[in-house]
């Protein structure tokens, strides 16, 4: 019987789901999550073009923001900064993502859903619900902006910043963006 190719790409993302959660990333291979759906290696390449953008669509992530409203108002903007870079930092996984979705429809569109279903809520906890998606979205722009220009382009000013120049460079903006009070 053949797949139809919603078929196919379902079959392969149930593989690679399986794949990368018992093998992880670098020792899952193309060939094996082909095998795995039943296809050849080549039908993966065509519906994803990359392991990188394969991963991307299948994973999950969860930013595991802690409970930011508990925490004194003025410090919220540079401990979510620092919150952020333990993330990029600590899972190469959001790193591949983030690249990922600078080309791959659906990597960007798991980003998206990620920022929304997590920084979204955080924000309204914090700010006036009817303004939480742009200043989410505000946020999310300097996040990812930090992210994209430390992890994947390696800019070299941004770099070699230490940690503590990125949140104290960085956390007084997402303050702005939160409309809390500054420190």
């Amino acid at each position: 019987m053949r797949r139809t190719s919603q078929d196919t790409k379902a079959a392969i993302l149930a593989a690679a789901r399986e794949r990368f959660g018992t093998a992880g990333f670098q020792a899952a291979t193309i060939r094996a999550i082909a095998a795995d759906a039943g296809i050849d290696p080549s039908m993966v390449m065509r519906y994803f073009g990359s392991k990188d953008q394969l991963f991307a669509a299948v994973a999950e992530f969860d930013l595991r923001f802690p409970d930011f409203t508990a925490m004194d108002r003025a410090q919220v903007g540079r401990s979510l900064v620092s919150h952020f870079l333990d993330r990029w930092e600590g899972d190469d996984a959001l790193v591949i993502l983030l690249r990922s979705s600078a080309t791959n429809t659906d990597a960007a569109q798991r980003m998206q859903q990620i920022f929304s279903a997590q920084l979204q809520p955080l924000v309204a906890s914090l700010a006036p619900a009817a303004e939480s998606a742009w200043r989410a979205g505000l946020i999310a722009t300097q996040i990812l902006g930090v992210a994209w220009c430390r992890f994947v382009l390696q800019l070299p000013p941004v770099v070699t910043m230490t940690r503590a120049e990125i949140v104290d460079s960085v956390g007084p903006t997402i303050q702005r963006y939160l409309g809390l009070p500054d420190s």
